[in-house]
């Protein structure tokens, strides 16, 4: 079963990725995780995230970690989310 906390932290990536008009692929792949594992955590199946998953996803993100488990949704800054194919 998934808590309320997983339920707003699973909300809230969601938001900000689809603020960075990104898929679940390229935000993952900004992310340094893999599609698959991200696709699991957005879609409530994996609930159980290392602290390393959290600053990893906050890091690909551009916001601290403490803004993805916050009461309000960061400001957004689109320009650092570096696509894969640039890389």
């Amino acid at each position: 079963m998934v808590s309320k906390s997983q339920l707003l932290l699973i909300s809230r990536l969601k938001k900000i990725r689809e603020r960075l008009h990104l898929t679940q692929e390229a935000f993952a792949e900004s992310c340094d995780i893999s599609y698959k594992y991200y696709q699991a955590i957005e879609n409530g199946i994996q609930n159980d995230m290392l602290m390393s998953t959290l600053d990893r996803l906050a890091k690909g993100s551009g916001i601290r970690p403490s803004d993805l488990i916050g009461s309000r949704i960061p400001r957004i800054k689109t320009k650092r989310v570096k696509r894969a194919a640039a890389r």
